[in-house]
């Protein structure tokens, strides 16, 4: 078993690249050791595991668990060695989801494609974190479980009707949590992310550059990964002590409305 004397750990699913890679040199960098979660090989994930061990001040044996995180086997592989090599918990990121395959009229949508991505994005999540709340739970000092969702939470888009659906789901489940673990000392937030910078955005990017250039956000400029990684950090570091079930908006200022 890894020594884990003083050192918190965080799980993050979906962090081999993007937000959820960016959240896990973040957290590195405050001296947590990390198992990172994604579906590349391993060996194309050896560098950023190397780079984590180099910015946690040579906090060594970071984890990788290769898998599709809505796998029962995956899930279970994260349990394993959270009890058997981590034996605790700190911080779960819920970040790994997929967008939407073929952007058409939700009319035409069909029911296996629905399901699929409500598995990753919405029932994987929720089991991931049953299975891992006994851990958060015997944390001595507050533990944190965090939602990484989307403005598409609450913002309607015809054309990708399973993900808004799944996002918004995440957002009841940031709330069911909230309450269900307050009295236990696990505060649980949602953060939102707007138009962010990544692998999922690169097809309509052309598309959401005009629409920043043309003022859609007050904040004109596309969100970077490490935008997100900075609203976790507040979060683990205990900035927001009396908080629980909150939203963080991480969208450029998308979410205000004004006339």
């Amino acid at each position: 078993m890894i020594q884990k004397e003083n050192v918190p750990t965080a799980v993050i699913t979906g962090s081999t690249a993007g937000i959820g890679k960016a959240i896990a040199i973040s957290l590195a960098k405050e001296g947590f050791r990390i198992l990172l979660n994604g579906r590349r090989p391993k060996e194309e994930v050896k560098e950023l595991l190397n780079n984590l061990e180099d910015v946690s001040g040579g906090i060594k044996q970071h984890l990788y668990v290769q898998g599709d995180i809505s796998s029962k086997e995956t899930k279970q592989g994260i349990v394993d060695l959270v009890s058997q090599e981590l034996g605790g918990l700190k911080v779960l990121v819920n970040n790994a989801g997929v967008a939407t395959k073929d952007r058409k009229d939700m009319l035409d949508l069909n029911e296996e494609e629905m399901i699929e991505l409500l598995k990753i994005n919405l029932i994987a999540p929720f089991m991931l974190s049953q299975a891992l709340t006994p851990f958060l739970i015997k944390e001595k000092q507050q533990s944190h479980l965090i939602n990484i969702s989307s403005i598409s939470a609450y913002t309607a888009s015809i054309n990708r009707a399973d993900y808004c659906i799944s996002k918004a789901g995440l957002s009841m489940m940031t709330q069911l949590f909230a309450q269900r673990l307050a009295e236990s000392n696990v505060r649980v937030f949602e953060i939102r992310p707007g138009i962010i910078e990544t692998d999922m955005t690169a097809e309509v990017k052309d598309k959401y550059t005009e629409l920043i250039d043309k003022g859609l956000l007050p904040i004109r400029r596309w969100g970077q990964p490490e935008d997100i990684a900075c609203a976790v950090l507040g979060i683990v570091k205990g900035y927001y002590p009396y908080s629980t079930g909150e939203v963080i908006n991480v969208d450029g200022g998308f979410h205000l409305r004004s006339l």
